[in-house]
């Protein structure tokens, strides 16, 4: 099963689910992320964030949607609701859940309060993305009814 996260730019959010999903998952699962206007460059606050976790970003890049490998099972949105933040909708026959999670590329204050929302904007992901995982997700894939609430509900948990 492939799971997309989705953004606008794909520098930021959509890479930290990316990253998070692929590092936890199990075999036949395998994430990827991507922007309906790729900002062609990752945000160095994730990856620091990423790296901070021990979690590999070797072989992620910003990407458009119009550029993925193979068509998405499950689509996540991940884009905030702050400053009137507009969330791209992949338009194909997938399941497609939001989970809006607000951009700490757009943090102002101290370094350390920078730090800090993007600590935040990855302990909701993970928190998520371990929900997820802990799904009875091969039960799931025969219940796709359920398998969208499940990924509603899980869509607004925090940590």
């Amino acid at each position: 099963m492939n799971v997309l996260f989705l953004c606008t730019g794909n520098s930021c959010r959509s890479l930290m689910g990316e990253a998070i999903f692929n590092h936890l998952a199990p075999e036949g699962w395998h994430a990827m992320s991507a922007g309906s206007k790729p900002l062609g460059r990752l945000n160095t606050g994730a990856l620091a964030q990423l790296e901070r976790e021990g979690i590999s970003t070797e072989g992620y890049f910003s990407k458009s949607w119009n550029d993925l490998p193979v068509t998405p099972d499950i689509v996540l949105s991940v884009c905030g609701n702050a400053a009137n933040e507009i969330c791209p909708a992949y338009l194909g026959p997938v399941m497609r859940s939001h989970w809006g999670v607000e951009d700490p590329a757009h943090a102002e204050g101290s370094e350390e309060d920078i730090k800090a929302a993007f600590m935040t904007a990855y302990k909701i992901l993970r928190h998520r993305i371990e929900q997820f995982l802990a799904l009875p997700l091969t039960e799931l894939q025969n219940d796709p009814v359920r398998f969208k609430a499940e990924l509603d509900r899980i869509g607004i948990l925090l940590p």
